[in-house]
């Protein structure tokens, strides 16, 4: 099962990360991130840029409101996110306690639904399988250009 680690900070938190030695933030970060690639478990990640650079697109109107960061007042920032491999939720949880985050900050643990999860019968999930497939492809022959251009 595929589970979502949705790193959330709040205000307080954020302060407090802004007065850490940048270093010493990306060396624990990175020794988690090792951590779960030796692990095989990460699938993927990324941390976001600051708020202010953000966007909300905002649908109670039509058309939709779009309205520049930074926000107004701000319970929670979601600041970044991991993509893991885990067996159970629970194995997900041992994962998401293991991350270097402080008071303030949270780890929202959330299963990836896959295509399995939907009616097979139904005309889009058999779209999104076949779409699937041609991305697979196409990275799979692009990882394959690489190799050959690095290997001259």
């Amino acid at each position: 099962m595929k589970y979502m680690l949705i790193m959330r900070s709040n205000d307080a938190a954020v302060e407090a990360y802004e007065q850490l030695d940048f270093e010493q933030v990306i060396a624990a970060m990175g020794a988690y991130n090792e951590s779960l690639i030796k692990a095989g478990v990460l699938l993927g990640g990324e941390g976001l840029a600051d708020a202010k650079e953000g966007f909300v697109v905002d649908f109670d109107a039509t058309p939709p409101v779009v309205t520049d960061g930074p926000y107004g007042e701000t319970k929670e920032l979601f600041n970044g996110f991991w993509i893991i491999q885990a067996s159970s939720p629970e194995e997900a949880a041992e994962w998401a306690k293991r991350c270097p985050l402080g008071p303030g900050s949270k780890l929202e643990v959330r299963r990836v639904n896959e295509l399995e999860d939907f009616p097979q019968d139904n005309e889009w999930i058999q779209k999104e399988a076949g779409w699937r497939a041609d991305s697979d492809a196409a990275i799979a022959e692009a990882a394959s250009a690489a190799a050959e251009r690095h290997a001259d």
